[in-house]
């Protein structure tokens, strides 16, 4: 037995051979327990950091342990590869953004089965792709048809300089996050979807909500944000 654990030549070698037998492969098993589990999928805008090594090393052990209890485990990995963070890069580096972020999801990529994560790299998605936003696309119009996404006037964040919406995130001391212009509230037709239609249905479900902190519940209900107003009486002087 070496004294010394080399990773270079043990870890590179077990990581082949549980790629090349699929060993983390979700499939379909009608007995088995099934698991989903899945972390955030990151932004290909550089290379990863030791954030990611922490958020993704919580799921592989999640993944692993109950992979061992005898559940089927899915755990996917994908690319979180629209938006303003990717476009931001590219135009810091001076690259058109497909360009950048398809470097960077081959960089990340890498890295990641470097680390010996138990991905079903078969179920690999990037969000910028056409085969992945074309049901995005299907989604949205089953909404539009059974009436859930409507079209109406309302205050967005407004940047006159990049031309853009700005979700509140985005909006730093007043200013735009990407060009530090002062943002302007405009009233723009934009597209909605009646999520208040399953208020209820998801107002009960945080009761039965096992072991969730009260303090996330409590955030849940103020996202859904069912309001009923309030009937206030006031008493006028002098009269009955």
């Amino acid at each position: 037995m070496q004294e010394r654990y080399d990773h270079k030549i043990i870890e590179q070698k077990w990581q082949k051979i549980w790629e090349n037998s699929k060993a983390f492969k979700a499939r379909e098993d009608k007995a088995a327990k099934k698991y989903y589990c899945l972390e955030m999928f990151p932004y290909p805008s550089g290379k990863i950091h030791m954030g990611h090594v922490r958020n993704y090393s919580i799921g592989d052990v999640a993944a692993r342990f109950l992979s061992m209890r005898g559940f089927n485990v899915l755990h996917p990995m994908g690319w979180d590869s629209f938006g303003m963070p990717a476009e931001n890069a590219a135009i810091q580096h001076g690259v058109r953004p497909k360009e950048w972020t398809d470097e960077n999801i081959a960089s990340m990529k890498t890295q990641l089965k470097r680390l010996g994560l138990a991905y079903d790299w078969d179920r690999e998605i990037t969000t910028c792709s056409p085969e992945y936003y074309r049901w995005n696309q299907w989604l949205f119009l089953k909404l539009y048809e059974k009436g859930l996404a409507y079209q109406k006037h309302s205050a967005v964040n407004w940047c006159p300089q990049c031309a853009t919406v700005l979700a509140n995130e985005q909006v730093e001391a007043g200013l735009c996050w990407r060009c530090d212009t002062h943002v302007e509230q405009k009233n723009l037709k934009q597209w909605f979807f009646k999520i208040t239609a399953y208020a209820e249905e998801l107002l009960d479900y945080c009761d039965k909500l096992q072991g969730w902190p009260e303090k996330v519940l409590v955030m849940q209900r103020n996202w859904i944000g069912k309001s009923i107003g309030a009937e206030v009486d006031f008493k006028i002087e002098n009269s009955d």
